[in-house]
């Protein structure tokens, strides 16, 4: 009897140990069986979650910002009626490309609706504004810019996400997913935008601006082109034409057209051409790290830089660029102190590339492209 009892007891471990094995077996193949079928559909659902917070988070920032322009143009404008409805419509402004199955002549009718857009934009906001100066009236044109960027933002996001959630498509939804960081990157960005732009504070994009703010300092200047200034300067024994956006409000001016119109009067006799411009650093690289190289540093549409190629080429005009490198959250935000000290640097690099590409008694041309906000003439 006792020997009999002592081999239950062993064996019932045993007998449990198989059958919780085979629980633990049967939970593995009905987990993998729910993945199998459902899994795509599980993972749908957990980057639409992730997708609907930022969607919520777009939302606040462009719901600040547009009050942000509404309570700007009132303590700024003292408007006689309420501008919210303006602004509300101005929030859904589309600008529409030329037509680009006949290419001749696009370069020019692409600066044309650049033009009608900036000067929309303006007379809108002088009307709602009648009390603001120009320098007030350029700041919140810019933000109202970077409002409406935030709009855009938000209902871009918000399409993919609606669309994504009506159609259960996986790879709709994970297209949005994937760019989801950059996208909230740059929304981030344009938000700090909005209180520097309110400020008339200098911003990161305004480096090469700044440039030319410095060299140009305490010398007399004209107007060469629409919002845009000239000096002329002694910089290392040479005559040197300096070039920057009207400020300090916030204007990008036409820097292609002034430097074409001195490329001309001087009927191509100029040995060197240096543009200085922001320009976005890879990650690893540190905010203000300077870089030199050749060719038209001039971002945006294109009008401006087509411009300059196309004079240099004509008069073999030698092109040096001049880079200062920063974060897409720097570029439109408050300008941080490493910027500052690549603008120094930048400025040691300019007089360098005169000195050993050229020689006393010629005339060069340095430009500094970006939005000159809060930087003086």
């Amino acid at each position: 009897m006792f020997t009999e009892a002592l081999l239950v007891s062993v064996q019932q471990p045993a007998v449990q140990q198989d059958v919780m094995g085979w629980i633990f077996q049967l939970i593995w193949i009905l987990a993998f069986i729910v993945i199998w079928i459902y899994g795509q559909r599980i993972q749908t659902t957990l980057m639409l979650r992730e997708i609907e917070g930022s969607l919520v988070r777009l939302k606040a920032m462009r719901d600040r910002g547009r009050q942000m322009v509404i309570s700007a143009i009132k303590e700024i404008g003292k408007p006689n009626e309420d501008p919210t409805a303006r602004v509300d419509r101005l929030l859904e402004h589309v600008d529409i490309e030329p037509v680009s199955l006949d290419p001749t002549g696009i370069i020019r009718r692409l600066e044309h609706i650049i033009d009608v857009r900036d000067f929309r934009l303006k007379d809108e906001v002088r009307q709602m504004a009648p009390q603001a100066d120009e320098t007030q009236i350029n700041n919140l044109t810019n933000v109202l810019e970077a409002a409406l960027a935030l709009n855009q933002i938000y209902k871009i996001v918000r399409h993919y996400y609606l669309m994504g959630k009506k159609t259960l498509s996986f790879y709709i939804i994970l297209q949005i997913q994937m760019i989801l960081p950059l996208i909230m990157r740059e929304s981030e960005a344009f938000a700090s935008a909005l209180r520097a732009f309110m400020l008339g504070q200098p911003i990161g994009d305004g480096a090469g601006a700044l440039v030319a703010a410095r060299l140009m300092y305490g010398r007399e200047k004209r107007l060469i082109a629409q919002d845009t200034v000239v000096s002329e300067i002694d910089l290392e024994g040479r005559k040197a034409y300096v070039i920057k956006a009207k400020g300090p409000g916030g204007n990008v001016g036409k820097p292609g057209e002034a430097i074409k119109q001195i490329i001309e009067g001087e009927e191509g006799r100029i040995a060197l051409t240096i543009i200085i411009d922001a320009a976005q650093k890879l990650e690893g690289e540190k905010p203000g790290e300077v870089a030199e190289g050749v060719g038209v540093a001039i971002g945006g549409p294109g009008v401006d830089k087509y411009k300059v190629e196309e004079i240099a080429a004509k008069y073999k005009v030698p092109l040096s660029a001049v880079l200062i490198k920063e974060g897409i959250e720097d570029v439109v935000s408050t300008m941080r102190k490493e910027i500052v000290d690549g603008v120094e640097e930048a400025i040691e690099r300019v007089k360098r590339l005169i000195r050993e590409n050229t020689k006393e008694g010629d005339t060069v041309i340095i430009a500094g492209i970006g939005n000159t906000i809060g930087i003086a003439q």
